[in-house]
């Protein structure tokens, strides 16, 4: 089982309403891009809030990552910084009980997948939660130059979001983006995919000190509490698609060719859904229990893997090289 079960926000009739499920934002600040290539997490946030906009909970604390700080021009954090903060083994069992009922979100959440599966899972984190990436679902529902997390809060509300660079204040601009999302929405938004889970929490890690005694885990945050609580939503000024594309092919780069793909892949998804719905109402009841078969095992198919995803990509690539010569 993987270390979350993705979904995507949709404004079709399926899947759970977004605004009242729970979603644990995350964010994380490390000494490299590749956990393959001796990067290790340093910092890490988790804003815990409702899909109507209600904060539940924040946590943050820099990690000590038994190994030398790189990457200081990014974050600001320094080898002193982590000295006396928890290994990652001593926040798996807090991070558990953070995510455990909840959704996990982040933007980009495929960066943050990767040193949850180098890091927290060896050290006790369960898998297989609900996971959401807001980069994806904005590609997916609005059409944006840039997708970044500043420049799209900026674009969409107007506000620059304060904190950036560090684990907890990229975490408050995740989640304020996202219910304001589902606020502003033209349409109900849900979220389709697996439904989030209650996790078996890990027992927290013991860990002497300097003489040898277990003393309890000591959270070393670097960003204070917000006073007055969460910002108010803010409207916003977005181009929202009239047809939404398939969050699966709003990864990567998601370059002009990449979101050609996306479209063109939208429009045929349209005209499919259309046809069918002349055949119900032609054909009655029996044409629409077949075609619903049909959509059933076609959104068995999208959703068999990153195989299928390439093997869609490959040949909505050579369909779009056909339409434009």
């Amino acid at each position: 089982m993987g270390t979350l079960r993705m979904g995507a926000l949709t404004r079709r009739r399926v899947g759970l309403r977004a605004a009242e499920l729970e979603y644990a934002v995350l964010d994380m600040e490390t000494t490299g891009l590749e956990p393959g290539s001796g990067a290790r997490i340093v910092e890490i946030a988790v804003v815990r809030v409702r899909g109507d906009g209600k904060p539940v909970e924040e946590f943050s604390t820099l990690v000590d990552p038994r190994a030398k700080v790189r990457g200081q021009e990014f974050h600001g954090i320094g080898d002193g910084d982590t000295i006396g903060a928890p290994t990652i083994a001593q926040v798996a069992p807090r991070l558990a009980e953070l995510l455990s009922g909840a959704v996990v979100v982040s933007h980009n959440l495929d960066f943050e997948l990767r040193f949850l599966g180098s890091e927290l899972v060896p050290a006790g984190l369960p898998t297989g939660q609900s996971g959401l990436c807001t980069l994806r679902a904005l590609r997916s529902q609005i059409d944006l130059d840039r997708y970044s997390l500043p420049k799209a809060s900026f674009r969409l509300s107007g506000d620059w979001p304060t904190g950036q660079h560090t684990a907890l204040g990229d975490a408050r601009a995740c989640a304020k983006l996202l219910v304001e999302m589902i606020a502003n929405a033209p349409g109900e938004l849900r979220y389709n995919g697996p439904a989030p889970r209650t996790l078996d929490l890990p027992e927290p890690a013991p860990e002497a000190g300097p003489w040898g005694v277990v003393e309890p885990v000591r959270w070393k945050p670097r960003t204070a509490s917000v006073p007055g609580g969460a910002a108010a939503l803010s409207p916003w000024r977005a181009n929202w698609r009239p047809r939404e594309l398939d969050a699966l092919l709003c990864g990567g780069a998601f370059g002009t060719t990449d979101r050609a793909i996306a479209e063109l892949a939208a429009h045929r998804d349209t005209r499919f859904r259309d046809r069918l719905a002349t055949v119900a109402a032609v054909t009655g009841g029996l044409a629409a229990t077949a075609a619903g078969g049909l959509l059933v095992r076609l959104a068995g198919s999208r959703a068999g893997g990153s195989a299928g995803v390439r093997r869609a990509r490959t040949g909505l690539a050579a369909a779009f090289r056909d339409r434009t010569g």
